[in-house]
């Protein structure tokens, strides 16, 4: 039967027992699942599966059949019983993924990067609908997490096995096998444009409102590179599926979901590695790196940082270095390495001079403005603060550049949430220099931009720093009533963790 979908082998066969399990709890007959599996292939545009019940027998038997057919099998099921049920659930495949239990050392080939994009936002989305944002992930750090991403650097094959090949490079022509692509030019560049419409969201309304609407677009996405493309269109959706990989990280990163976070950028790391993107490889790497100052692994930090200056050295634009070696500098401060830490916010300043007009940067470096360097700056400064024992010194050297961020975000309607995060910075310097009225003040004025967007880390460093004003300062009557204003208009409420 041409296109059935079977795996030829001279192996002797077992019966499948998992898929047997599920099939039999289904409740289908195996004429009901060719059919449904024969649909679900039409949609996604697999013309060429025509499943029969003599198939359906052989997968039963032990037969492994070939793409699309196992994940079409995994969302017929998952549909069907209301719960992820994934292809090695289902017996049809070999775990792919790796045995650290992050996932994060995972194969660096296209077609294995499609196959566990689609699984995890599949997976997410079914999770969230149900009302569940926990996985069974855990946080990698450390050498397991440092060393698989260095495989990053190793250069790739120079074309991509069912990519098409170089046969052209525009949507509309065809591929190496004579089919032409489904996927026309508007296409490609509308959903170019609607992923950086999703990055403006982002920035203006924080990550819990429009986290799903991101992962439902990375799923699609994942659904058309399954599909045969010119060599130059496959790149193209490599590069928009790793960047909105990349954004449904940060948006997991910045309502509290670390573990999901991390394994999202990870795979957009191998996505923009299959885009040939070593620019957004690198920004990727420096959410990482700021995703490990967060969880306090400031070491882990400073090798992503390195790992993604050292991959695109000869190709980022100046702005995507400045913010590098800005990020380098947040590394540095918290290590506790002043030197250190200096001399990468001058390097900073300095590139970011030669930032013009004319660079081509692209839209996922766009925030880097002046108010983002003078924000990473300022916050390398509080933090060394903090690491030296509350250092009134660098404390005061926090300020002005402190202040000059928020005096430019306040003129910013697009980054709301950064505005937020200087404002809460601002006011924690002012408790370093015990000046209680003031952090009170700039507490107060960041509460009102935190309610208007939907952003746990805000939130919950708002919330860190009245706290710390309140236990020092509770008598002082503005940081009473800032106190008091905090808690009735953003409580501390349990049911604040479910934005998805």
């Amino acid at each position: 039967m041409v296109g059935s979908g079977g795996a030829g082998g001279s192996a002797e066969k077992r019966p499948n027992e998992p898929l047997g399990s599920w099939f039999l709890r289904s409740g289908w007959s195996k004429g009901e699942l060719a059919r449904q599996v024969n649909r679900r292939a039409r949609r996604l545009g697999a013309h060429h599966i025509s499943t029969d019940t003599s198939r359906v027998r052989r997968w039963l038997d032990g037969e492994q059949p070939r793409e699309p057919i196992p994940r079409i099998l995994s969302e017929l099921f998952s549909e069907r019983f209301g719960c992820v049920v994934t292809t090695e659930d289902l017996g049809l495949r070999t775990a792919h993924r790796s045995i650290s239990p992050a996932g994060v050392d995972l194969p660096w080939t296209g077609p294995e990067t499609v196959t566990l994009i689609s699984e995890f936002s599949r997976s997410d989305l079914m999770l969230a609908r149900r009302g569940f944002l926990g996985s069974s992930l855990s946080l990698a750090a450390g050498p397991s997490l440092v060393e698989p991403l260095q495989r990053w650097l190793v250069p790739a094959p120079a074309a991509r096995p069912g990519s098409g090949g170089g046969g052209g490079g525009e949507p509309g022509v065809r591929d190496r096998g004579g089919r032409p692509s489904r996927l026309s030019l508007p296409e490609l560049e509308l959903l170019e444009s609607t992923t950086a419409m999703f990055r403006q969201w982002d920035a203006q309304c924080g990550g819990g409102l429009r986290r799903k609407a991101v992962v439902g677009q990375l799923h699609e996405v994942t659904d058309l590179l399954h599909e045969p493309h010119p060599e130059a269109v496959a790149r193209r959706l490599f590069g928009v599926t790793a960047e909105l990989a990349e954004l449904a990280g940060w948006m997991s990163y910045d309502v509290g979901l670390q573990p999901t976070a991390q394994k999202y950028f990870v795979l957009a790391l191998h996505a923009a590695k299959e885009a040939g993107d070593k620019p957004l490889g690198s920004y990727i790497l420096s959410d990482m790196s700021r995703q490990m100052i967060h969880l306090g692994r400031p070491e882990d930090a400073l090798e992503l940082v390195h790992l993604a200056q050292y991959g695109s050295r000869d190709c980022a634009t100046a702005r995507t270095q400045a913010m590098l070696y800005a990020m380098e500098a947040r590394a540095y401060a918290n290590m506790g390495a002043p030197g250190k830490c200096r001399r990468a916010v001058r390097m900073a300043e300095d590139t970011f001079a030669d930032v013009s007009a004319g660079d081509g940067d692209p839209d996922w470096i766009r925030f880097f403005s002046e108010a983002e360097l003078n924000g990473e700056n300022s916050h390398s400064y509080r933090d060394l603060a903090y690491v030296a024992g509350r250092s009134p010194t660098y404390a005061s050297l926090a300020e002005p550049v402190m202040a000059r961020a928020v005096e430019l975000f306040s003129q910013d309607a697009e980054h709301q949430r950064s505005y937020a995060l200087n404002l809460i910075g601002m006011a924690t310097v002012h408790l370093l220099k015990k000046e209680p009225e003031q952090s009170a003040a700039l507490a107060g004025e960041a509460l009102g931009v935190a309610c208007r967007v939907r952003s746990e880390r805000v939130n919950n460093r708002l919330r860190k720093t009245v706290d710390a004003a309140a236990r020092e300062f509770g008598e002082v009557a503005e940081v009473l009533h800032v106190t008091e204003l905090l808690a009735r208009r953003l409580p501390d409420s349990a049911e604040r963790g479910r934005a998805v």
